[in-house]
């Protein structure tokens, strides 16, 4: 494995939410890459992802975040030169439609656990940087921090909050050598979005509107995300800082005329 195919080589990274969906697809393609990745999350990845540290913590909880990024960096020798802010949840709603706990523990997984997990790695990130020359933080938004989605009030309120904080992350640790960048997917097929399917009165009806609302006419893979998470993460991206890279399908810049039967 050489050229690209292995910039990862000797280089240590933490990914949230890292048992499925995106983060698990983001975990293999770094591994694959070269790096040595463990996965924080509620649950323990697949056995088929044989060759990841699997570290177990809510991040809603602080002290359990601290303490598993601390197991995670045992686990890899000392040393953390990438985070990926990848676990989240979703809503569906008006602003009317949710309830306060439910606007509370939305923000406290999308936003609140973004800061737990950064703040418990940052002096790990900032060794890798004065020491290695590399340090990365890529955080998992959305389409919907920048487009208004119907029925996604609080989700969208959440995702915008990543989009700033990603951009005020940026502006505080570049000096220090640490680059911050987010990933802004549309609709991606991953369990999540399965559930919400299963979960309509017309699962076919609701796949088929979620395709036809990219205008690339398909939902975004987690592969395709994991992509543009590795290339945020990468040595060959840093000169690159305080970006949002879109992987929507076309649905945040272009206007396309609806598709004819």
């Amino acid at each position: 494995m050489g050229g690209q195919s292995s910039e990862f080589a000797g280089l240590a990274a933490l990914i949230t939410g890292g048992a499925s969906g995106i983060g698990l697809a983001t975990a293999r393609l770094l591994a694959a890459r070269g790096a040595r990745v463990a996965v924080l999350d509620r649950v323990t990845a697949d056995a088929e992802s044989s060759g990841l540290y699997p570290v177990l913590a809510d991040v809603t909880d602080d002290a359990a975040v601290r303490a598993a990024v601390a197991e995670a960096a045992r686990m890899l020798d000392g040393r953390l030169d990438i985070l990926v802010n990848n676990a989240g949840i979703g809503a569906a709603g008006t602003v009317e439609d949710n309830g306060y706990d439910e606007w509370h523990r939305v923000l406290d997984v999308n936003v609140l656990g973004i800061v737990r997990t950064t703040r418990a790695a940052l002096p790990l990130l900032r060794e890798a940087a004065r020491d290695r020359g590399h340090a990365a933080i890529v955080n998992t938004c959305s389409v919907a921090a920048t487009a208004g989605l119907p029925q996604r009030a609080l989700y969208c309120a959440s995702k915008g909050a990543v989009y700033s904080l990603t951009l005020a992350m940026a502006a505080d640790h570049v000096a220090e050598g640490i680059r911050v960048n987010c990933v802004n997917p549309g609709t991606a097929d991953t369990p999540w979005v399965s559930r919400l399917l299963d979960a309509a009165p017309d699962p076919a009806a609701e796949r088929a509107a979620l395709n036809a609302r990219q205008p690339m006419g398909r939902l975004v893979s987690a592969d395709e995300v994991a992509a543009a998470i590795a290339y945020l993460a990468s040595p060959l991206a840093g000169a690159t800082t305080g970006t949002a890279l879109a992987v929507d399908g076309g649905m945040q810049g272009l206007r396309i005329r609806p598709r004819t039967p």
